[in-house]
């Protein structure tokens, strides 16, 4: 059975962040160099699909989101010439790379800003938003990190406006030749050959254009479920407008000339509407948007039973699920279950056997700790922002105030720096023991290393598992969660077990087992499932 749908409906992805996976000149800082040096490593894993945040020159205040250059690889990472290699040596080895692109804003040292700032006359004036106002602010509007969003300018005494940090302007999107400008920034990367591109804050990019004033609201913290009600205000005229919807549509119908069929997804927040919303009526917008709800899980059976249906009930084909566990800005999962490797097991196998697209950020597959940095000599300019915030309060909160944490370097060996780096990193590497590194557990057969890479190899080799449809079943357990993929006559059976109990399961004749983990056991046309434990099998539709 051959696959017929996209690539990108199929594939898996794997997030790297270049300034912590591996650094190849000792200056502490991860660079390309080092990436190519780990490519073996990432294919062997069985990665279909890589997505880099970014390395393009930048001043570094918020580590890479903030572009000076979008045509120029910063030389912190390496040159032009160590991407085109990079470039080269991914499709080399039957994967494919996806760049982060940050359309939304700048960096304030752009050289697009620093024209655009000069004066009121300047060609490049309008390439930003600029309003009057200087003791009283344009308008109410509220930063995505609760700080106004308008700044101060006193060369033209104006104020312009930015939805994230304040070094990071926003572009003004109802000038057509910003349009073109960064139509041109994704035309340079795809003719180098790039697969796609993840779009930082995508929801943010147009405002409203008659800077009316947000409507209040009771609400001060964002929760998982509403992003867009925080800071006591309902961001209604700064974010998800109707013209970002628009926007998605233009910009996928510009990237499907190349022949490589790009794809996107989209950084976006908002109800489960507004996310279709961004992919189009027609399935004709963003490829993809991230959804954020297992970041946010309850480790229990029913919270996946529950979110696997809605997902098939609101996005059905051709529309595609993504499933994310953590990336460059959230709290790492492992930490957040105790550090239980078994539940990292269950957890991970939902992720990778759901019909949808499973996004790993790195060291996710050695269960990398969450680091236990504080405020106070945090990097992370969101947590020089709140210093004064303890972690224990921000954990209890809810909130996530500084982003060093998940973003320590990997850990590839029980040697120095754990085979980071060969100077002082940049973020320091924490506590760790032989069995967290990759080294290690990819010789112990049980390990989370090992499993993962059985997860994505299982279903890089599955047409079911990857193209198939999905419906949940009843199961002999509340703590089992139960659910086949079917493709024609062909039929992929998941157990998996959320509970510290056993299980049995009366398992379908004729149905062979791919894959176990947690001491799953077959016996007699029966599974004996373990506490955190799962199996998957393969059988035939009855006729």
């Amino acid at each position: 059975m051959e696959n017929k749908m996209e690539w990108w409906k199929q594939t898996s992805i794997y997030q790297i962040y270049p300034w912590s996976f591996q650094d190849s000149n000792g200056d502490g800082i991860g660079d390309l160099q080092g990436i190519l040096g780990r490519l073996d490593q990432i294919q062997d894993l069985g990665v279909e699909t890589i997505w880099f945040s970014p390395f393009y020159k930048s001043p570094g205040e918020d580590f890479g989101y903030d572009i000076s250059d979008y045509t120029s690889i910063d030389p912190r990472f390496g040159t032009m010439d160590d991407c085109d290699k990079l470039i080269r040596e991914i499709h080399k080895r039957k994967m494919r790379i996806v760049l982060d692109m940050v359309m939304n804003h700048t960096s304030d040292k752009h050289p697009w800003f620093l024209e655009s700032k000069s004066s009121k006359e300047n060609p490049k004036r309008d390439f930003y938003i600029w309003r009057k106002g200087t003791k009283k602010t344009p308008n109410n509007w509220i930063s995505m990190v609760g700080t106004s969003g308008w700044n101060y300018d006193k060369t033209t005494d104006e104020s312009y406006y930015s939805n994230f940090l304040s070094f990071q302007p926003d572009l003004n999107y109802r000038n057509p030749k910003v349009k073109k400008a960064m139509f041109g920034v994704l035309d340079f990367w795809l003719r180098k050959g790039v697969d796609g591109f993840r779009l930082d804050i995508f929801n943010s990019i147009y405002k409203d254009e008659s800077f009316r004033d947000n409507p209040s609201s009771l609400r001060y913290f964002p929760t998982p479920d509403n992003h867009d009600e925080a800071f006591f205000q309902k961001k209604q005229y700064n974010l998800n407008l109707p013209e970002s919807f628009q926007f998605a549509k233009e910009v996928r119908k510009h990237i499907s000339k190349y022949k490589q069929k790009p794809f996107l997804i989209g950084e976006v927040s908002g109800s489960d509407k507004v996310l279709k919303s961004f992919l189009g009526e027609k399935a004709d917008g963003l490829n993809l948007v991230f959804q954020f709800e297992l970041i946010h899980f309850d480790y229990h059976a029913k919270f996946f039973k529950e979110l696997l249906e809605k997902n098939e009930k609101v996005f059905p084909a051709p529309y595609t699920p993504t499933y994310v566990l953590g990336n460059h800005d959230q709290r790492r999962y492992i930490d957040r279950l105790g550090g239980d490797i078994r539940k990292a097991k269950v957890l991970s196998a939902f992720q990778f056997l759901a019909r949808g697209i499973p996004v790993v950020y790195y060291g996710e597959e050695i269960a990398r700790k969450e680091g236990r940095i504080s405020s106070f000599i945090g990097k992370d300019p969101i947590a020089k922002m709140n210093r004064l915030v303890p972690l224990f309060l921000s954990n209890f909160l809810g909130i996530y105030i500084n982003r060093d944490n998940c973003r320590l370097p990997m850990l590839w060996e029980m040697s120095p720096n754990a085979g980071f780096s060969k100077g002082s990193p940049w973020l320091p590497v924490g506590k760790f023991q032989a069995e967290d590194t990759v080294l290690h557990q990819k010789t112990n057969r049980d390990s989370l290393w090992n499993h993962y890479k059985a997860l994505f190899h299982l279903r890089k080799g599955s047409v079911v598992l990857k193209e198939g449809s999905v419906r949940t079943k009843s199961s002999t357990h509340p703590d089992v969660l139960c659910f086949e993929r079917i493709l024609g006559d062909k039929v992929v059976i998941v157990y998996l077990n959320f509970g510290e109990k056993d299980s049995k399961e009366v398992i379908p004749k004729g149905s062979k087992m791919l894959y176990q983990f947690g001491g799953a056991k077959e016996l007699g046309g029966f599974l004996q499932l373990g506490s955190h434990s799962g199996a998957v099998f393969e059988t035939k539709l009855k006729k």
